[in-house]
């Protein structure tokens, strides 16, 4: 070395031997002497390497493997950290590693947003940028803590997180969305509640990377950032969260390579160098007492200043204590027994960093080192839990930056066409499927912007959602094509704008004046999509600030918050107050009575407490096992069709005072009015004890004799004489319906008043219904009811909108109509009536159900709107005959009095809902807050024997749901 070097270093080292002296805080005697004991049977090499934490991976070859074994039995190196790779193949080297090293080693990696930022097969929590729109601190901490659970599992010491760069360039390369911000207070807030979450679960953060790397347009990593800033902005500004974290009991922190001349006035010379960065005013003005990593020493931003081994003496020097990434150990230790020799490199400078090394390994628990666990160690690394955090980290960061006309959250569902055109080179199909769950949204796909243009004219809202690639350091900007399309959609429609991209990308858009609404999701990922999907319903508000700001339109810590309009939304079970495991058993019940031939397929919906945590849809369409079931797809619900459609008809004409419960079925129905059924009252009816007969097979008399359709009543071919369609290619006569109600009218009465299961109510509610109004029941059920509430899969007749392909079949008809039937109602004299009954006839999925029982449960109040009042649900909702062994309320069903009944007999007295013959359910219950809807074809190929009645499927579904509450 040359003389001016060789002084230079000597005076350095006086200064480090009169700081080493001052380390003795040791925590406990017992450490004390650990410390000692161990490094007082350390050679000189020895000491020197556990200044070394080398890269590993566990994604290469037995070369790098066995490259690691020579550095830590030759070497003695101190740790590793890891890169590239998976959780299984790291644990198993991390214990391969430590069981060669003498002294256990530290482990680190770079987990700034969880273990996925470098391994598969593990748990992705937000980006830090996404984390600077959260308000809740608390969330931020608590998933600082779950990231340290999941690195002390895989046997990690230190997570070089958080990162303190407060990302005032909106070009950095390499910062971006590693920040929480641009604004110190909010990175530092952040930054401290990751920190001690981290900490407080037993392992070290570590800060990152000072002096502050925030404001740069060059990556360290291929050459030198040049930081031209006043030592005053450097003190405001990026020392301001060191401050405060080491005020708090940091850990660690890592020193960037950056060329800033206020703290280091050496041309060209990283800050990971410079003695007066690291010694003077870390340690000493700072008073920094843990340890300190240089940032990778393979880094451009280094490396190119020095030759390995130089690089690292020359770092260790200026009071680095760990010398990260070195790229040649070897090297490294004989420039460091060199340096011994000639006096540069005292044995107090030594033992200042070896011995804070070896204390900080004693309080992590190294002195009484154990290997990693690989038993079940993927599912513990993934478990459910942690999207219950998840969910409520989206939940607070998505951010409405824009709400013109208050155009979100979309209400008024009844008055909007609202189509969905997707930008970006990502799937946004969550994103769709999930706007789909609340109303009717159609997706438009074109070539040329004019065919677009041309089919978004019916169309009141466009949602546009802009979906690029999760990835911290991709491009996530608009093309110059995307930028005249979404231009040219805002300027002719109303335009919600959502992206699911980093806040940068808006950058590109210049004007924002012709979008309405636009919502910022940051990540492109599946619960991002679900949670900016319930923001533009307004199943959930919004409620993220703006981290960073975006050109003169929006400031950081712009954020709206929009109403919510008390619609269903998603989460996760726990978040739910149920128990995901407990729930599982519902899978299997599902299972066996798919298994066991009770049912081809089903679709179950659970919610509770306005959100849906469980949707599955099981098993085909038929035994043949030719489709699928989706959660889309519609089932026959057949006597749902009772309370789904009929009966909130009546309740709106009751709440309007046009119907009362002890209104005359002869004033009701004029051909009633000289019957013996006149004075049968509506409330007798919804109880069934109005002493109708149970059931009529209306079907029969028009068959001929050999029990085939009779063409006096039918025809293959549709005519104003023969409109009402029965199923393919088989056309009733006209005036059949009327001759249902005539049936009725002159049918005999049972002998008593008592509870008595009966149809014939609801079909005849349907005829006053349709005479009251004036309107068909469907098309008065789908505007009133259906199309506000968001219920597009809802409708009788499904096939005059849906494929036949999304509608599992009901029965293989031997006996009436003698074809399969699909898209047809299954009940003879629900399709005898065109399809559309009181009693029967509407077809649906399982989510749709589940929002119309929502509805109820919030007794008449949906999406902002209220359907009719409180007091009108309870009336329906009241057993008034329960002291007569009557369990029903008015229309609904209600739990059973004795043993046998429609529940699981573990349910509120105050719940509610419907069973049906096809084996379908809905149940709702006021006291617990949960929806429960089970949907099936069980009588497909044929009715027969209900197995999934007698097996009590669905309600050994409901009593998994009842054990499930945890709170």
């Amino acid at each position: 070395m040359k003389l001016a070097a060789i002084v230079f270093f000597m005076f350095i080292q006086a200064v480090s031997a009169q700081q080493a002296r001052l380390f003795r805080d040791y925590k406990s005697e017992a450490e004390h002497r650990w410390v000692d004991s161990i490094y007082n049977g350390f050679s000189f090499d020895e000491k020197v390497g556990q200044l070394f934490m080398v890269a590993a991976y566990s994604n290469k070859d037995s070369a790098h493997v066995k490259g690691i074994d020579k550095l830590i039995t030759d070497y003695k190196i101190g740790g590793v950290i890891f890169f590239q790779g998976g959780p299984v193949r790291q644990a198993r080297l991390t214990n391969r590693y430590q069981s060669k090293s003498k002294v256990p080693l530290f482990v680190g990696i770079d987990a700034e947003w969880g273990l996925s930022m470098r391994l598969d097969s593990t748990y992705r929590y937000p980006w830090n940028m996404t984390l600077g729109a959260v308000q809740d601190m608390k969330l931020i901490e608590q998933m600082g803590r779950q990231m340290a659970q999941q690195a002390k599992r895989m046997g990690i010491h230190f997570n070089f997180a958080p990162v303190l760069d407060i990302n005032t360039n909106a070009a950095n390369p390499i910062i971006g969305n590693r920040s929480f911000g641009e604004n110190k207070e909010n990175v530092t807030n952040r930054a401290l509640a990751l920190m001690r979450g981290i900490q407080r679960e037993g392992v070290y953060a570590t800060g990152k990377h000072f002096p502050g790397h925030g404001d740069t347009s060059t990556d360290s990593h291929h050459a030198l950032p040049f930081v031209n800033f006043s030592r005053g902005r450097l003190e405001n500004i990026e020392f301001y969260p060191y401050k405060r974290l080491f005020d708090n009991g940091l850990a660690s922190i890592m020193v960037a390579h950056l060329n800033v001349p206020s703290v280091e006035p050496t041309e060209n010379y990283p800050t990971s160098l410079s003695y007066n960065l690291v010694t003077n005013i870390v340690q000493g003005e700072m008073g920094f007492e843990g340890l300190i990593f240089t940032d990778a020493l393979n880094m451009k931003g280094a490396s190119n200043y020095m030759q390995p081994g130089d690089i690292d003496l020359e770092a260790f020097l200026a009071g680095n204590d760990v010398l990260l990434f070195a790229e040649n150990v070897p090297v490294a230790i004989e420039r460091f027994r060199q340096a011994k020799a000639v006096g540069i490199l005292s044995d107090d400078r030594l033992e200042y960093s070896v011995k804070k090394i070896l204390a900080h390994k004693y309080r992590i628990g190294l002195n009484r080192y154990r290997p990693v666990d690989l038993t079940n160690l993927y599912n513990d690394l993934n478990a459910s839990e942690y999207d219950d955090l998840n969910y409520q980290l989206y939940e607070n960061a998505v951010t409405v930056i824009k709400n013109e006309q208050q155009l979100l959250p979309v209400e008024h569902l009844e008055k909007e066409n609202i189509a969905y055109v997707k930008l970006g080179d990502d799937d946004g199909s969550v994103y769709l499927n999930t706007l789909k769950k609340y109303a009717e949204v159609t997706e438009i796909q074109e070539d040329t912007l004019a065919n677009l243009m041309e089919r978004l004219k019916g169309y009141s809202v466009v949602v546009v959602g802009f979906h690029k690639a999760d990835g911290a350091w991709k491009k996530h900007n608009f093309t110059d094509k995307e930028l005249v399309w979404l231009d040219t959609i805002a300027k002719a429609k109303r335009t919600i704008l959502t992206v699911f991209a980093k806040p940068y990308t808006l950058n590109s858009i210049k004007d924002f004046k012709n979008i309405e609404s636009v919502v910022l999701a940051y990540q492109n990922n599946n619960i991002a999509q679900t949670v900016a999907s319930e923001i533009v319903f307004g199943a959930l508000g919004a409620r993220g600030k703006l981290p960073v700001s975006i050109g003169a339109a929006f400031r950081v810590n712009d954020g709206l918050q929009t109403r919510m309009l008390n619609r269903l939304g998603f989460t996760t079970p726990a978040n739910a107050g149920m128990d995901p495991v407990k729930l599982k058993q519902i899978d299997a019940i599902a299972q066996r009575a798919i298994d066991g031939k009770m049912t081809p397929g089903l679709q179950i919906v659970v919610a509770r407490k306005g959100k849906v945590f469980y949707q599955k849809s099981f098993g085909h369409h038929t035994y043949n096992k030719d489709s699928k079931v989706k959660d889309t797809d519609l089932y026959d619900v057949a006597s749902l069709t009772k309370i789904l459609a009929t009966l909130p008809g009546l309740m709106q004409l009751y709440d309007k005072g046009e119907l009362k419960l002890d209104d005359p079925l002869g004033n009701l129905i004029p051909a009633f009015a000289h019957t013996d059924k006149k004075d049968i009252t509506v409330r007798d009816m919804l109880l069934h004890q109005a002493r109708f007969q149970p059931w009529m097979p209306f079907y029969q008399e028009t068959l001929d004799s050999s029990k085939h359709p009779d063409t006096l009543y039918y025809r293959k071919m549709y005519s104003p004489e023969f409109p009402h369609q029965v199923a393919e290619n088989l056309f009733l006569r006209e005036d059949y319906p009327e001759i249902i109600v005539n049936k009725i009218a002159e049918s005999k009465l049972l002998p008593r008043k008592e509870y008595k299961y009966s149809d014939f109510s609801f079909i005849l509610f349907k005829e006053y219904i349709e005479q009251k109004t004036g309107r068909s029941l469907d098309k008065l059920s789908h505007d009133n009811l259906y199309k506000p509430l968001g219920a597009g899969f809802t409708t009788y007749n499904p096939l005059r909108r849906f494929d036949m392909a999304a509608i599992p079949p009901t029965e293989v008809d031997n006996y009436f109509r003698y074809q399969v039937i699909q898209g047809y109602v299954h009940d003879m004299a629900a399709a005898m009536q065109d399809g559309v009954a009181g009693h029967a006839g509407l077809f649906s999925n399982a989510m749709d159900v589940a929002k119309i029982m929502q509805m109820y449960l919030q007794k008449g109040s949906y999406g902002n709107r209220q359907y009719f009042s409180a007091a009108t649900f309870d009336t329906f909702n009241t057993c008034y005959a329960c002291k007569d062994g009557n369990r029903r309320g008015l229309g609904f069903d209600k739990p059973q009095i004795e043993k046998s009944g429609p529940t699981c007999g573990c349910v509120s007295k105050s719940s509610f809902g419907h069973t049906g013959f096809t084996g379908t359910m809905a149940w709702a219950d006021p006291e617990t807050e949960i929806v429960y809807v089970f949907l099936s074809n069980r009588t497909y190929p044929e009715a027969g024997e209900n197995r999934l009645s007698k097996e009590n499927i669905r309600e050994d579904i409901q009593r998994v749901i009842q054990e499930a509450i945890v709170e």
